[in-house]
């Protein structure tokens, strides 16, 4: 399994933070408040991929370009970025040793509150 930084996804989700499109959400808040299967699928329905891949920070480049297992480390709900999906995604990420992934997202997580290590 090959995953590399989404690129075209950290430069949405930074957009994204600066036009105050966020939810400042508690780091726990991510089981709630991550996509469901039917909303990825509606989402993908009315979007297509290319839009869809924007809500992931990670691409699996070992899994074909049109499956939802190509897409790792989602960071909001397909309308604003979560605080929560942030912290999830840095944790993930320097659990499984990803460092332009974790570096990225650290980088997120600054914008959403500063210096916070």
């Amino acid at each position: 399994m090959t995953v590399e930084l989404n690129k075209k996804a950290f430069d949405h989700a930074k957009h994204l933070i600066k036009q105050g499109q966020l939810q400042r959400d508690e780091r726990d808040d991510w089981s709630e408040h991550a996509p469901s299967a039917d909303q990825e699928n509606d989402y993908l329905d009315k979007h297509g991929w290319d839009d869809y891949a924007q809500w992931y920070l990670g691409v699996d480049t070992s899994m074909g370009e049109e499956t939802k297992g190509r897409y790792k480390f989602p960071y909001g709900d397909f309308r604003r970025v979560h605080r929560c999906g942030v912290i999830s995604a840095e944790s993930r990420a320097a659990q499984q040793s990803y460092g332009d992934i974790t570096d990225a997202v650290a980088k997120l997580h600054e914008l959403l509150d500063g210096d916070h290590a």
